[in-house]
């Protein structure tokens, strides 16, 4: 009995370093914490266009840049890039602009986010196998490996000069549009014009 009671100190002193050890293991973080939801971290552009002159503006901008476009229409536009950094590894990007038109009528936001799909290839091997009767399956040297891609990750890329390079291209764009639609309103004009007013 003394020698059981004589092993209770260490015991407690070994449980005691674990629960210490236990409560000094930081907690692990969760993704949602760092959502701040405040203005200065922002997926939108507000631009002097309708909605639709917008998305436009937004589809040849993808376009122009290699991203191919699974739907579009005068709220929407979705696009897709593939992009291989090296033979083992792929990745995708699939770009959503939503337009919405402003309140006043006098403009349109949009509203843009990415994500980002990171693929690697994994490769898994096939052992042949050759039923003999009684004696069960004999495996063969025989091997074949099936290689696939398998996804390993995927974000939301988050907002900064991503975004921000983006929303030129779009500006862009837009102010090409306003300046076509400038000069064909004024050669409307001046062709409805007498042809005593005309220069």
């Amino acid at each position: 009995m003394r020698q059981s009671y004589s092993c209770l100190p260490t015991l407690l002193a070994i449980l005691l370093a674990g629960v210490v050890s236990a409560c000094s293991i930081p907690a692990k973080s969760v993704a949602y914490q760092d959502e701040g939801f405040d203005s200065a971290s922002t997926f939108s552009r507000s631009f002097a266009m309708s909605a639709d002159a917008t998305c436009e503006a937004a589809r040849r901008a993808l376009l122009s840049q290699g991203y191919q476009i699974n739907q579009t229409n005068a709220e929407l536009v979705d696009g897709r890039k593939n992009f291989q950094p090296n033979s083992d590894s792929h990745i995708q990007i699939a770009f959503r602009i939503v337009c919405v038109a402003d309140p006043s009528g006098k403009g349109s936001t949009a509203f843009v986010s990415a994500l980002e799909d990171r693929y690697a290839l994994k490769k898994s091997n096939n052992s042949a196998s050759l039923g003999v009767g009684a004696l069960g399956s004999i495996s063969l040297p025989f091997s074949s490996s099936n290689d696939s891609l398998v996804k390993v990750a995927s974000l939301t890329i988050p907002a900064g000069e991503f975004y921000q390079r983006f929303f030129v291209l779009v500006d862009r764009y837009l102010d090409a549009d306003s300046g076509s639609a400038t000069d064909a309103s004024e050669a409307a004009g001046a062709a409805s014009q007498p042809p005593s007013q005309q220069k």
